[in-house]
This record gives structure tokens, sequence and C-alpha cells, in this order.
């Protein structure tokens, strides 16, 4: 088993938004780098904030993922300017651009009716990163959970979210698209554009089941998922079909990022995110690299880490980003 901190590692999947240095010291204790994701979402800085908050930091240990705003997509200059946004980010030393689950879950046309990400506005954004051979990290949909009651919903990860924020609880929205209309959008994207390299947030939201995750990726062989959030899901998995969770972490090794999705912003406490922080990539570890019987916060019941092959880590935990996202470390 290799030791934790022997492997120089990538979380894939943060969001740095922190004047802040306590998340920088940490990952230089831990071995770790971060790929900070700029994100337009509610409570979050602009995007344009954002962005300027890393190039600040300018520390070998932070790269980002740009974005574009979709606030005025239906107006006659958006995609230009979308276009404009997309290239300073990459000029700038982003290594892919991300577009959030506002789209298709919030963002409606001047007839009300819901804007999926096969929308033709977007057609053009989508041909600039394939000529331009750009990653799209997408987080579209949610968990499958999110269209369920609470009572129903299977981590309790999922539940306290989803209680916590009722206008994404697509269960008490009935007249919004349903999880297979979110998973169809995609999907007709990805086979409209077989060049364009994708990458699914949060287990490309079919956290729910291998079987789902390895036919999206046999179909798809241009995408890759990262675990940010969701490793919960793969150990409740686990409790019940340990082999088979295992198995598919091997056959997917090329195609599978580490992340966290860890939110590190101006009101944090330094002592407090450093210790979660800590304590979330050791336990992380711990699953992926030990045959540990492990309990988690999110669920009731035993399972046991995958004890994965060395080199199937060093992959997750690196490589697979390096190879994802091909401008990173350049």
């Amino acid at each position: 088993m290799i030791a934790f901190s022997e492997i120089e590692k990538i979380d894939a999947h943060t969001h740095y938004n922190s004047s802040g240095l306590a998340l920088l010291e940490q990952a230089e204790a831990d071995n770790f780098s971060f790929i900070s994701i700029n994100t337009e979402a509610p409570g979050l800085p602009s995007i344009s904030e954002q962005a300027k908050t890393i190039l600040d930091h300018a520390s070998p240990r932070l790269s980002s993922i740009a974005t574009f705003e979709i606030a005025n997509w239906q107006s006659p200059e958006w995609v230009d300017v979308a276009i404009a946004q997309i290239k300073k980010g990459v000029e700038n030393g982003a290594i892919a651009i991300k577009i959030w689950k506002s789209v298709g879950m919030e963002l409606k046309d001047k007839n009300g009716q819901f804007v999926m990400l096969d929308h033709p506005r977007f057609q053009p954004l989508l041909d600039y990163l394939v000529a331009h051979n750009i990653p799209l990290l997408a987080h579209l949909g949610e968990p499958k959970n999110c269209w369920l009651p609470l009572d129903q919903m299977t981590v309790d990860t999922d539940r306290a979210y989803f209680e916590a924020h009722p206008e994404y609880h697509m269960f008490l929205h009935p007249a919004c698209p349903s999880y297979s209309k979110q998973m169809e959008a995609r999907d007709h994207v990805l086979m409209k554009n077989p060049a364009l390299i994708f990458i699914g947030a949060h287990l490309a939201s079919l956290e729910w089941s291998t079987d789902q995750l390895a036919q999206w990726l046999d179909s798809f062989p241009n995408a890759a998922v990262d675990l940010a959030e969701r490793i919960c899901h793969l150990q409740l998995q686990a409790k019940d079909n340990w082999q088979k969770v295992r198995d598919f972490v091997i056959k997917y090794q090329d195609r599978i990022l580490y992340g966290t999705d860890i939110i590190y912003d101006e009101s944090s406490e330094p002592a407090e995110i450093t210790e979660r922080i800590h304590r979330i990539w050791t336990e992380d570890w711990r699953f992926f690299t030990s045959s540990d019987l492990m309990l988690a916060p999110q669920f009731a019941g035993q399972f046991r880490g995958l004890e994965l092959p060395d080199q199937v880590v060093r992959k997750i935990y690196r490589e697979n980003a390096l190879r994802w996202y091909t401008r990173l470390g350049a």
C-alpha cells in the first residue's frame, strides 16, 4: 500500500475563493495540489473575483478552471461575449471551462421553457472548445436522490443538502425537467460533439449505479468523471457488492479523477477548514488503498476499503488529472 505522503496528489475539484493560505499550507503538508473551479452560482463571488483570487495567489499548487456568464444568454451579443470570456480564462491559465447545473435546472427561455445544454445557443461555444482542445467540466443535473422525497434518499449528505436548498430539490418541483431528461440532454450533446473532451463532475450524476456509469463511459470514450462529493455513493454500493465497485474502478482506472468539492472562502476558519480537508483526504485515501472495514457518516453499515493496486491509485490521484486536463502543469 502506498503511503499517503509518498506521492504527489491532485484534488481536482475545489473552490478556492479565499485570500488565505491555510489550505495551500495544508496541501503542501499532505503533498496535494488544487484545481479550483470558477462557478457562476449564488453565494459565490463573481466569476471575475474568483479568477482574480487564483491569479493573486500565483501558487504552483493552485490551478483553475474558468467559466462564462449565462445571465444574458438570449441577447444577440451573448455568444461572442461568452467565447471572449472563455478565451480570456484560458489565456490567464485556466485548464478547462466549467458549466453548472443552472443550465437544465434554472435557465429558461422567453417562453418559460427550461433550457438544456443541447440548446442551439450553446453550440458555438462547444465548437470553440473542440476547435481549441479545451476540456469541458460539466455539473449537469444532480444525484438521482434529488428527484426523491427526503426520507427515500440513500445518503444523508444529499438529504441535508436538499433540505437546506429546496430550490434544487426537484421532487418539490415536478414541472422541472426530470432526471432522465437531464441525462438525455447531456448525452445528446456528447453524441453531437464526439471530439469534445468532457469531464462529468460528481460522477456525471450517475453516482447511484456503477453499472449505469460504466455503460455511459463505454458510450462516450472522450469522457471522464470526477469523484467530488460522491465517494460515499461508491462506498454505499461497496457495502452490498464490494467486488463490483472494485472491478469498476480498476476497469475505468484511466477515467476517474479524485476531487472533494471543498469550499474555502473568506468566512472559513483556518483551523477548521484545514482539519476538515486533512480528514477527508486521509479517509478517502484509506477507502481506495486499504482493505480496512470502515464506516461513513452518510449511511449506516460497514464497508471495506477497495485496496486498489498502486498504479490505479496513482492514476486516480494525479495522472488522470494531467491526462484529461492537458494544460495542467504546462
